[in-house]
């Protein structure tokens, strides 16, 4: 299939899938007119790449696990028991990632509540 079915497929645009094509996700036959040719497992991978997006994993690192996940229904298992430890690793990051972003939310938080007017409620005595 060509590049515009395994969009109307997948509903990825042709432009996200040339981007998985350079990131070395998608690797289409090329013909001698240089059109990519995709197969039926093409629309898989698409799949498993938008869940390891969703998850938060980055182009680098879904290359190098995509090879080692199976499909277990509506989400992914891994496959190899080194890419389950890095699935890990990336998970304790993002949660670093989501502690850190708490603390700034708080923060900014106490700087709006700091910079807006002291109200006073009618009938309390001051």
């Amino acid at each position: 299939m060509f590049i515009g079915e395994l969009s109307r497929r997948t509903g990825v645009s042709t432009r996200s899938l040339r981007y998985y094509e350079q990131q070395g996700l998608l690797r289409p036959q090329r013909r001698a007119s240089g059109y990519r040719e995709f197969d039926e497992s093409d629309v898989a991978t698409v799949r498993r790449v938008r869940i390891l997006l969703a998850a938060g994993l980055n182009t680098d690192l879904i290359r190098e696990v995509l090879p080692c996940m199976a499909d277990e229904g509506a989400i992914l298992a891994p496959t190899c028991e080194e890419m389950a430890q890095d699935l890990k690793d990336e998970r304790e990051r993002l949660g670093r990632s989501i502690e850190q972003l708490q603390v700034a939310h708080a923060m900014l938080g106490s700087i709006i509540h700091a910079g807006e007017p002291v109200t006073v409620q009618a009938g309390c005595d001051g």
